[in-house]
């Protein structure tokens, strides 16, 4: 019997600004994939991602992360889900310490669990000789680093990195495998996908135009042709 997959996306939809932004959208993703969702601007990537992260509702469709639907249990995404995007949000007047106590307590932790937590993702991601520092001083890519502490600090079994590309590279994402269930990284750059991931999602025009696993150079290249093709309409 296969495992329950980790999320699902079941006949997803939602309208933005009077238009369908994703379209009857069915998604699956297992524990331990790291599965890159691919699309050019306003295919229906941050609306796919804000609905996976709770901060939207679908109008249609469910998903569900375990088996329980988001719906019925809007609390899943503070503990499940680590959110990454693409500029990760400060406060400047804290430490990078004082943000992880602070990330940790929203999203459940208290006492010696929230210290230990914080004292391992402090050291996993090495950020020990940045932890007394103001936020407000790092630099983008030490704010990076901080925004992608945050998102693992209560160890979720998702995360979702959203354009990753100035935070992380891709021996840094496979690393993430070490520490989380599953990954997905969304994005329009076709190289990020097919070096770090190991099953592609393009999207379009809200739509699900392929999916796919990603086993090598000839997949790599068959899909480079497959979004070319998906996004001009004109045949590689």
């Amino acid at each position: 019997m296969m495992p329950a997959p980790l999320l699902q996306l079941d006949g997803v939809s939602r309208r933005r600004s009077g238009r369908l932004a994703v379209d009857g959208l069915s998604l699956s993703l297992s524990r331990g994939e790291v599965l890159g969702l691919l699309g050019v601007n306003g295919a229906g990537k941050s609306t796919t991602l804000n609905m996976i992260a709770g901060a939207l509702l679908p109008d249609g469709g469910r998903i569900l992360l375990d088996g329980e639907d988001f719906a019925e249990r809007p609390e899943l995404a503070a503990r499940k889900l680590g959110w990454l995007p693409e500029s990760a949000p400060i406060w400047p007047e804290l430490t990078v310490g004082e943000h992880l106590v602070a990330i940790g307590r929203l999203r459940g932790l208290r006492g010696q669990t929230l210290n230990t937590a914080a004292a391992a993702i402090v050291e996993r991601l090495q950020l020990g000789d940045l932890s007394r520092r103001l936020a407000g001083v790092l630099s983008q890519g030490q704010r990076q680093r901080l925004g992608l502490a945050c998102a693992l600090v209560h160890q979720p079994p998702l995360i979702i990195l959203d354009e990753p590309a100035n935070a992380l590279d891709p021996v840094q994402v496979v690393q993430l495998r070490a520490l989380i269930g599953a990954v997905i990284l969304s994005t329009h750059v076709l190289a990020e996908v097919t070096a770090v991931c190991d099953r592609v999602a393009i999207l379009h025009e809200g739509k699900l135009r392929h999916d796919a696993p990603l086993r090598g150079d000839a997949d790599s290249q068959a899909i480079e042709k497959t979004f070319f093709t998906i996004a001009t309409g004109v045949t590689a």
